[in-house]
């Protein structure tokens, strides 16, 4: 499919980044619109929804500002993946490529505004086989021969949502897909019951665990963890994320698809450089070796004190899951963990900061259990 029309439409957008014992700053952007004034155990135990039967015909929520035909047509793309034994994950990136086709609108041929002869809710062409104007113009047909495209797509639930959706619709603009990735998992969570937050089948959707991609496309980032140091506590108001402690050398996994944009040794001791190479201590200062990585939707995930030069370089494109480093003790630390923090919009500022632990829950990612 060649290059064709772009409809805007506002999406909301957040930033989530992982930073040092000693500091920095965090922020969760919550895909339902939730406060985070719930209890972490009342969270965790709605974290993961189920896909259930959605009958686009029946009464339908509002979602976000989208308007009726808008949601009527992601309930039709939702029921068609269950009627096909789709997982979630396969309804957030069908309804997040609709987004950037059409609006989520049923378009016609636009005369001299068509790209080429483009039709219906994923822009596909009679030209390039996707069958008839009249099958192209029916919603049903339409996200069926989205669906049968992307099962054919190898590993297709563990790649970023743009690389499936590129893979699919051949845009010549690949990387546009990305930022509806959010307003699709919203529009999943409100229409089939927080399934956005779930990994696994229809019938037995779970959350998800360390190299597991939940429908949102995010995943547990370290094994096993138990949270031993929360966010901003009485005891440590600038700790400005969780503590996943965990035993030296255990795997960190990117918590969603992304492009890295920083890999540093970050510590100092009395204002001298001090090697991340080695445990850190109390009175060193810094994240030790640390990750940054950008996600859809202009997120970013930072991850602390790995125990030696991380598995990742500057530009690397990581999917959900993979192994970007390993557990440590580098940096201001006094045992072996990984801080991980939050941020939204691009501020990885104190002003911007939130608790991981409400963000990763509705991801349906929970982040361990709290010492």
């Amino acid at each position: 499919m060649s290059a064709r029309r772009r409809l805007g439409i506002l999406v909301a957008v957040g930033v989530i980044g992982l930073f040092a014992c000693c500091g920095g700053t965090a922020a969760a952007f919550f895909i339902d619109g939730s406060d985070n004034s719930q209890s972490n155990a009342s969270m965790a135990s709605m974290a993961c929804g189920g896909g259930g039967t959605l009958n686009p015909s029946g009464k339908l929520p509002e979602v976000d500002s989208l308007g009726d035909a808008q949601i009527h047509n992601a309930a039709v793309i939702i029921s068609v993946g269950q009627q096909l034994n789709v997982p979630p994950r396969g309804w957030v990136i069908a309804i997040a490529t609709a987004l950037q086709e059409s609006a989520l609108t049923n378009l016609p041929n636009l005369g001299a505004a068509n790209d080429h002869d483009s039709l219906g809710l994923f822009q596909q062409r009679p030209s390039q086989g996707w069958g008839t104007r009249q099958q192209i113009l029916d919603p049903s047909y339409a996200a069926r021969k989205f669906y049968e495209k992307m099962l054919a797509i190898p590993n297709w639930q563990q790649l970023p949502l743009t690389v499936v959706a590129q893979d699919v619709q051949r845009s010549a603009y690949p990387n546009a897909y990305a930022k509806h990735e959010p307003l699709a998992t919203a529009v999943v969570n409100q229409l089939a019951n927080n399934a956005g937050r779930a990994v696994g089948n229809l019938v037995n959707e779970r959350c998800a665990q360390p190299g597991e991609v939940t429908a949102s496309g995010w995943t547990v980032p370290v094994k096993g963890a138990t949270i031993t140091s929360g966010f901003r506590t009485a005891e440590r108001p600038t700790h400005n994320g969780d503590d996943l402690a965990a035993p030296k050398g255990t795997p960190i996994h990117a918590a969603a698809a992304g492009v890295v944009t920083v890999v540093r040794c970050q510590a100092s001791l009395n204002g001298e450089p001090y090697s991340c190479d080695q445990d850190g201590s109390i009175s060193v200062q810094g994240c030790g070796w640390y990750v940054e990585i950008l996600h859809a939707g202009n997120i970013i995930t930072r991850y602390c004190h790995q125990i030696r030069h991380p598995n990742v370089v500057v530009g690397q494109q990581v999917t959900a899951g993979q192994v970007i480093g390993w557990v440590g003790d580098s940096g201001n630390s006094t045992g072996p963990h990984c801080h991980f923090e939050v941020h939204l919009n691009g501020d990885n500022s104190a002003a911007g900061a939130v608790d991981p632990v409400p963000f990763m829950n509705r991801q349906g990612a929970p982040l361990g259990a709290q010492q």
